[in-house]
């Protein structure tokens, strides 16, 4: 597994065993709030995907709703992508697609990262995202 994905899975471990917001919004129907926090937390795991152990804090999240999502119990794909990562801020945006992959809604999350950026928990990866180069433990 690239050392990329298993950083971000375990910031996500991280946002989970803290009992937070996403710990208990998840497991119920879909609902647009559902689709919003997704929006902060799969864009706050897309500024983790670069190495950032704390992905700093939100100063904007907005999700826009372009058809019904679905029902209880069907599927749903979530994409995020970090369309910039500055020394400051970091921007992203999520699209959310049904099984036929029709856009159902999408988001963005601005994030500012200036103090988070030094955090002793971050590392580097190689530009394939493989391997940590720089930082991280015998536990990564």
């Amino acid at each position: 597994m690239a050392a990329c994905m298993k950083f971000t899975q375990r910031v996500w471990k991280s946002f989970i065993d803290t009992k937070g917001h996403d710990a208990q919004c998840f497991p119920h129907t879909v609902h647009g709030g559902l689709l919003l926090s997704l929006t902060d937390t799969l864009g706050s795991l897309a500024v983790a995907s670069r190495g950032h152990y704390m992905t700093g804090v939100s100063t904007d999240v907005c999700t826009s709703f372009v058809r019904p999502a679905g029902k209880a119990g069907d599927t749903l794909f979530g994409k995020a992508t970090l369309t910039s990562l500055g020394r400051q801020v970091a921007y992203t945006r999520i699209d959310f697609t049904n099984i036929n992959g029709e856009l159902v809604a999408y988001g963005t999350h601005t994030k500012y990262i200036g103090k988070s950026a030094t955090d002793p928990k971050n590392v580097k990866f190689s530009d394939d995202g493989e391997k940590i180069i720089e930082g991280g433990s015998a536990n990564d």
